[in-house]
């Protein structure tokens, strides 16, 4: 493996492997994109090239640090530990990388904390790190880094990841998932793989449908979904709000061919009759002012009740 294993994003490939050939390439970067875009796969092949190796395997001056488990932010004890590690010297040569990835999920403490080191970090050491949000990141995390920002991959690029990884499907399926992965490889893989993700699809078009509805039992009924299912709150906000674009879509030009959510098109042509622009425009408010609260660490079933509670009232 190596770069020509990653699909797309040639120009931010071409560029670090030029950088890396000409011994310019810089102690701290921030490779950037949405969940899936293939954030984690650039910064470990970056990783294996500044070591000077070849094959794709676990090397201990390679360190990784992520969220901990049933932990939704990497804290500042977190980073201090980290920050130990990166001052022990590499084991195999004169090179160590240090990747930690969603970190956007930093609190603002962990991220002063990590300051220093992403500025003066020990000799041989280069720091990566993915963030989904440039936004949640300081501005003197960001000034002090090299900035990749990973786009969406062309249709092209997504069908030619799909025929190398997954051999077996139709056509049919092939364009479905072309249209449901909205230039992001990462969401092909949920739709094919992951149970969690199909019953999030299917529960966030329920929840979208029964918004026009007076039943007064049916917020029990969500309570339950939002209690199993917020540690996927990323997911659901992210799906809800693919649904309301599609209905959004279908509405103002009728186009089949660019709705992402296809296998679900006769709900969307459904609710497509059933709510207006306005009131569809009103949701969108509604569900990213969630996000934003979610951002902040506020209780998600909390949120998500008041979200739903709002969307009926409008």
């Amino acid at each position: 493996m190596g770069f020509e294993s990653i699909i797309g994003h040639e120009f931010i490939k071409n560029q670090i492997q030029n950088s890396i050939n000409n011994n310019t390439f810089s102690h701290a970067h921030l490779i950037v994109g949405p969940d899936g875009i293939g954030k984690s796969l650039l910064a470990y092949q970056v990783a294996i090239k500044i070591l000077g190796k070849n094959e794709n395997r676990d090397y201990v001056d390679i360190v990784e640090w992520r969220v901990k488990k049933n932990k939704k932010s990497i804290g500042v004890d977190e980073i201090r530990s980290l920050i130990i590690e990166v001052n022990k010297k590499p084991y195999e040569g004169s090179q160590k990388v240090v990747i930690i990835y969603e970190a956007h999920k930093m609190t603002t403490e962990a991220q002063n904390a990590i300051l220093k080191t992403i500025e003066e970090p020990p000799k041989g050491v280069t720091i990566i790190m993915c963030s989904e949000s440039l936004d949640l990141l300081l501005e003197t995390i960001k000034s002090r880094n090299q900035i990749h920002r990973l786009n969406r991959l062309k249709a092209n690029e997504i069908k030619l990841y799909l025929q190398k990884k997954y051999e077996i499907l139709t056509n049919d399926e092939m364009n479905l998932l072309i249209n449901f992965s909205d230039g992001i490889p990462g969401r092909c893989d949920l739709y094919l793989n992951d149970a969690d993700f199909k019953e999030v699809r299917n529960f966030t078009l329920s929840l979208i449908k029964s918004v026009g509805e007076d039943n007064i039992g049916i917020m029990q009924e969500y309570e339950s979904y939002f209690n199993k299912y917020n540690y996927m709150w990323e997911e659901i906000i992210d799906t809800l709000l693919s649904y309301i674009r599609d209905i959004m879509i279908y509405k103002e030009i009728g186009d089949n061919n660019i709705i992402i959510n296809y296998d679900k098109l006769n709900d969307i042509m459904d609710m497509a009759n059933l709510y207006s622009m306005k009131k569809l425009d009103e949701f969108i408010g509604i569900i990213n002012e969630a996000r934003e609260k979610l951002q902040s660490k506020v209780n998600s079933e909390l949120v998500f009740a008041v979200m739903f509670l709002k969307m009926q009232e409008v």
